[in-house]
C-alpha cells in the first residue's frame, strides 16, 4: 500500500489518538471494575462500614502499609513494584476471596508440615483471622480499621503465596549462598517469574500445579508423615535428615539429560545413568571431610553452624561435562600437597622423590639430582619448587583420569591404592574422586572402537607416555551431596553427614521455619 504525503500527516495522529482511546478505555474498565469496591465488600460481610470503602481511600493505606512492612515482607521489591504499577489494587482481596481461593490457600499452608515447613512461617492463622473479621458484619467498627485490615490481609496473602510457591518450586535456600564448595548450576526465582503470581486466575489450580510430584519427594514426604525411624538415629534426627533432603529435592539443579554421570559424596558411589536407569555403578573415594566420625549431628547444632567451614580436601559439589580421558597421566602435584606431604617425606628419605618417580622443578627448570637438596631446610611456603609425578605404577592418579572443566581442579581418576575400596567410609582423597572400575568407566564412555582400544593398549604399557583421547560426545557429570533417598526396592537409604552439610542446611532452614 502506498500512502501519499498528505495522508502521512494525518495517519499517525489518527493512529495515536486511537491508541489513547483504547488505553483510556482499558484504564476506565479497570477503574470501573473497582468503583464498586465498597458495595462488593458489603455484600460479602453485610458490614455497613464497607459501604464507604473506595479505591481512592484504600490506595494510600496500602501504600503506607507497604512502607511499614518493608523489612518483614520476604519479597518486598516485587510486591511493592506490582502494587505501585497497578494503582495499589487489592487484587487478592477483590478477586480471590468470594470464590474461596484464599481459603484454598490457607488449607495448603496448613499442610506445609508435609514439606518439612511450618504453617506459622506463612502467617496462616493471621490470614484466617483477618478473613473472618472481613466477613463478620460486626467485627470492624470504623472505615480506618477496614482499610488497615484490608491492607494487612492483601499483603499477607501476596507475600505468603509468593513465599510458598517459590519454596515448593525452587526451595527456601539458595545453596550457593550457604555452601563454600558449591558450583552446581541452580535456578532461583526471579522478579519476572514471581510477578506472574499476580496474574493467576484460579489459585487452587495453580497451587495444585506446583506440588512436587517427583517419586523421591513423595516417598520422603510419606516417611516424614509416618514418623519413620532411621537405623541408629533418634526420631528427631531422622525427621531432620528427611527435612533437609526434601529441601535438596526442591532445588532446581537436577540432571535433565538422558545420559549423565552422578557421584553422591556421602554414599561414596558413582552411577552412569541412561534413560533413568543405572548402566554402571561403582564405589568411589572422595575427599576427606570434617565430620567423618559423625561427632556432630542434626540434633546438636547451634547458630554458628550456619557458617560452612569445609576442610581443604573436601570434594566440591559441581556439574560439568567430561570431555577427555588421559591415559598414563602426569600428576601436577598441588602446592598444598607438596608442602604438607611430599617435602616432608623427602626430608625423611632423600631417595623418596626418585623412588616415587617425582620430578622437581625450581623456577621452571628441572633439577636433575634431587638427593642433594636438604628438604628440611626448604620453607613450606616456598612456591619456587614444582613437583610432577611421571606416569607409572606408583602414580597417584593411577593409569587414567577423566577431565571436566571446573573451578576447583578436581577430576575422576584411577588409583594404585585399592585398599580403601574395601572400607565403608571412603572419604580418603585430597578432593578428586577415585574410581573403583576406571576401565569399565572408560568403556562405558567411549564404547567399543579404536579409541577404547587405544586406552587398553596404553593402559598396559611398562614405559608409558601420556595420551589424550577426546570423547566423541561430552558426558554431563554431577557431583552431589545426598544423605537420604529411596532405592529401587522402595527402601529409604540413610548416609552419614561426613561434611556436616546437613547441619549447615538445617541451621539455615531454621531461620524460616522458626517463627
Amino acid at each position: 500500500m502506498i500512502i501519499s504525503n498528505n495522508a502521512r500527516y494525518t495517519f499517525w495522529p489518527v493512529l495515536f489518538s486511537a491508541l489513547l482511546i483504547i488505553l483510556f478505555a482499558l484504564t476506565s474498565c479497570h477503574k470501573k471494575s473497582r468503583s464498586d469496591m465498597g458495595e462488593v465488600l458489603f455484600e460479602r460481610s453485610h458490614n455497613k462500614v464497607f459501604k464507604d470503602v473506595t479505591p481512592q481511600g484504600f490506595a494510600p493505606v496500602l501504600q503506607q502499609a507497604l512502607q511499614q512492612q518493608k523489612t518483614s515482607l520476604n519479597n518486598y521489591k516485587v510486591i511493592e513494584a506490582w502494587y505501585r504499577q497497578n494503582e495499589y489494587d487489592p487484587i487478592f482481596l477483590m478477586d480471590h476471596t468470594a470464590n474461596g481461593d484464599i481459603q484454598n490457600l490457607t488449607s495448603y499452608l496448613d499442610r506445609t508440615a508435609e514439606h518439612g515447613l511450618v504453617p506459622a512461617m506463612f502467617h496462616t492463622d493471621t490470614i484466617k483471622a483477618l478473613l473472618s473479621r472481613l466477613n463478620d458484619k460486626k467485627a470492624i467498627k470504623s472505615l480506618n480499621q477496614a482499610y488497615r485490615d484490608m491492607a494487612k490481609l492483601e499483603l499477607l496473602v501476596a507475600n505468603s503465596l509468593i513465599t510458598y510457591a517459590n519454596a515448593l518450586q525452587f526451595g527456601l535456600i539458595d545453596p550457593k549462598r550457604i555452601y563454600a564448595n558449591y558450583y552446581t548450576k541452580t535456578l532461583r526465582p526471579d522478579s519476572a517469574s514471581t510477578s506472574r503470581i499476580f496474574s493467576v486466575e484460579n489459585l487452587k489450580s495453580y497451587l495444585d500445579s506446583i506440588q512436587p510430584r517427583n517419586p523421591q519427594y513423595l516417598a520422603l514426604q510419606k516417611a516424614l508423615a509416618s514418623g519413620t525411624l532411621a537405623p541408629g538415629m533418634s526420631k528427631e534426627e531422622t525427621q531432620r535428615i528427611l527435612v533437609v533432603n526434601l529441601e535438596r529435592l526442591r532445588w532446581k539443579n537436577k540432571p535433565t539429560e538422558n545420559r549423565y554421570v552422578v557421584v553422591n559424596i556421602p554414599d561414596f558411589t558413582l552411577n552412569l545413568m541412561e534413560n533413568g536407569k543405572c548402566a554402571l555403578c561403582m564405589k568411589v573415594c572422595v575427599g576427606e571431610g570434617r565430620n567423618q566420625d559423625h561427632a556432630n549431628t542434626l540434633v546438636e547444632y547451634d547458630d554458628s553452624d550456619k557458617v560452612d567451614r569445609p576442610f581443604t580436601h573436601e570434594t566440591p559439589q559441581l556439574n560439568s561435562l567430561i570431555y577427555v580421558a588421559e591415559v598414563n597421566p602426569v600428576w601436577n602435584i598441588p602446592q598444598s600437597i607438596a608442602s604438607k606431604e611430599i617435602m616432608v617425606e623427602a626430608a625423611k628419605d632423600r631417595y623418596y622423590l626418585s623412588n616415587k618417580n617425582i620430578d622437581v622443578y625450581k623456577n621452571g627448570q628441572k633439577i636433575e639430582d634431587t638427593e642433594t637438596i636438604d628438604w628440611s631446610q626448604v620453607k613450606k611456603d616456598d612456591d619456587s619448587y614444582e613437583f610432577k609425578q611421571q606416569p607409572g605404577a606408583d602414580n597417584a592418579l593411577g593409569k587414567i583420569k577423566f577431565l571436566f572443566n571446573n573451578k576447583t581442579n578436581v577430576y575422576l581418576h584411577d588409583t594404585p591404592t585399592q585398599a580403601p575400596f574395601k572400607q565403608a567410609m571412603r572419604a580418603v582423597s585430597h578432593g578428586c574422586v577415585r574410581l573403583e572400575k576406571p576401565l569399565e568407566f572408560a568403556h562405558a564412555l567411549f564404547g567399543d572402537g579404536e579409541r577404547y582400544q587405544t586406552i587398553l593398549d596404553n593402559y598396559g604399557k611398562d614405559n608409558p607416555e601420556p595420551t589424550r583421547l577426546y570423547l566423541p560426545k561430552k558426558v554431563p557429570v554431577y557431583i552431589t551431596y545426598i544423605t537420604c533417598w529411596v532405592d529401587e526396592t522402595g527402601t529409604i537409604q540413610y548416609r552419614k553427614d561426613i561434611y556436616a552439610q546437613d547441619i549447615v542446611l538445617y541451621a539455615h532452614l531454621q531461620k524460616f521455619t522458626t517463627v
